[in-house]
């Protein structure tokens, strides 16, 4: 079985003393049972990362940034580097949604991104979802596919087995109106694992990690994360609050049965 891995993507949100605050409210939640079956990650701002390294200390959770731009230094302000995140983070959420709707990201800087996240040991948590007009015009399986052969290119068969995927339907996040579970697992299905079983063939597409992420809660999670393509969520805003995101990480462990 893949090992679940829940994301928490902070966004803009969280002073320095309130990311401290949080991470030692997410610490004493977690440690009121037994998520070691789980991986968990929290992803600040630039800004907190260094502070929620020091917070986290020796707990058992990961930490991850929310972007990076794919060259290792230079003339790029504004920008950072995977060169600089290497020695903070594990984890880099590449091709967020908001980016791509609001900075103009596309599919090929998304995957410079990708091969620079590997290159400088970063693990790739790479984003794809339609929006609600390609949904109802029933272009889901299509565009989706299309993100993802595109973050792909030129990706070995190695470095896909290591990356993630967070499927997320832009209509859903931050709405309240999640996809359902099983309208989630299809799609992830086809247009995700369907299209890596095409590029790599079915061992290599049996090993990566898929998320949900879009309006994901304590209520709905053991709806997606009962799903057989479902192997954890980004979680956006119920990751703000410790006891909502680690109760969302018990029942992520609870609906896969570990």
């Amino acid at each position: 079985m893949r090992t679940p891995i829940l994301a928490g993507n902070w966004k803009m949100h969280k002073t320095l003393d309130e990311a401290v605050t949080l991470v030692k409210g997410l610490k004493s939640e977690l440690a009121s049972f037994d998520h070691s079956k789980a991986d968990v990650v929290v992803c600040p701002p630039f800004t907190a990362l260094t502070t929620v390294r020091q917070a986290i200390g020796d707990a058992a959770i990961g930490l991850g940034a929310q972007n990076m731009y794919w060259e290792p230094q230079g003339a790029f302000t504004g920008e950072v580097s995977p060169l600089m995140l290497k020695e903070l983070s594990q984890y880099v959420i590449l091709g967020h949604s908001e980016r791509r709707q609001y900075f103009g990201e596309t599919d090929e800087g998304v995957n410079h991104k990708i091969h620079a996240a590997f290159e400088h040991g970063l693990i790739p948590i790479v984003c794809v979802g339609e929006n609600l007009e390609q949904n109802k015009a029933g272009e889901t399986v299509g565009f989706v596919g299309g993100q993802v052969r595109g973050a792909l290119r030129n990706v070995s068969a190695e470095r896909a087995t290591r990356l993630i995927f967070a499927y997320e339907p832009i209509w859903a996040i931050g709405t309240g109106v999640p996809a359902t579970g099983e309208g989630a697992n299809e799609i992830i299905a086809k247009a995700i694992r369907g299209i890596l079983a095409e590029l790599y063939g079915d061992a290599v597409a049996a090993q990566v990690r898929i998320q949900y992420g879009g309006s994901v809660k304590p209520a709905n999670v053991h709806e997606f994360m009962s799903q057989p393509e479902i192997d954890g969520a980004l979680v956006g805003g119920a990751c703000l609050k410790a006891d909502s995101f680690a109760d969302i990480v018990r029942g992520a462990i609870e609906a896969k049965g570990l």
